[in-house]
């Protein structure tokens, strides 16, 4: 069997921390273009004594696969900001089952990928670990909804005793018997 080669890190990758951050810096400003980005960085490199640069080309990949990622944290908050506006004050229940339904999407199109993939002697570790990992992720998804049912169900039952409770009380402010006020009580309650 042929050894697969471990993906190199990139330049950018091998970057210390702190120039990580300056190279991310410049490349959110709409002033500095990527050759400039480099330069300055190559720059800081060499005053730090480091041996290593960076091309423009591994910039270029670099900020290509940042705003890539930035797009798809940008969609996710259109999203979720869409839905929580469409929920407005719901209860957290409602939000939620949105999120564990989304949870369930994305490991069910994980799943679907997993059951493409031609298994050998070389990916049957990292298959595994996938499926374990989806497994433990839907099991918590479906506690999670459980939870979720149950939490409704207290906050309606609460939301009923304090009406139940509201009610018994007015009808008894209204002059009415205390058998009077117990008989409406237990029909907000649903009591017969």
């Amino acid at each position: 069997m042929a050894e697969r080669k471990k993906k190199q890190q990139s330049s950018i990758d091998r970057l210390p921390d702190d120039i990580r951050e300056q190279l991310q810096e410049l490349l959110r400003d709409p002033r500095v273009t990527q050759l400039q980005a480099t330069e300055k960085i190559n720059a800081v490199l060499e005053a730090d004594g480091h041996e290593g640069r960076i091309s423009k080309s591994a910039v270029n990949r670099y900020d290509l696969q940042m705003r890539e990622v930035g797009q798809r944290l940008q969609q996710s908050r259109e999203v979720a900001e869409m839905w929580i506006a469409k929920l407005g004050a719901a209860p957290q229940g409602k939000i939620g089952n949105l999120v564990n339904e989304i949870l369930r999407s994305l490991s069910f199109d994980l799943s679907l990928t997993a059951a493409d993939m031609k298994l050998d002697a070389e990916n049957m570790p990292a298959v595994a670990g996938m499926l374990k990992d989806l497994a433990l992720t839907t099991m918590r998804l479906e506690k999670a909804a459980n939870l979720n049912v149950e939490r409704e169900k207290e906050i309606r039952q609460q939301a009923l005793a304090e009406a139940a409770k509201a009610v018994g009380d007015e009808a008894s402010a209204q002059g009415m018997t205390a058998e009077q006020a117990d008989f409406w009580r237990r029909k907000v309650l649903g009591v017969n």
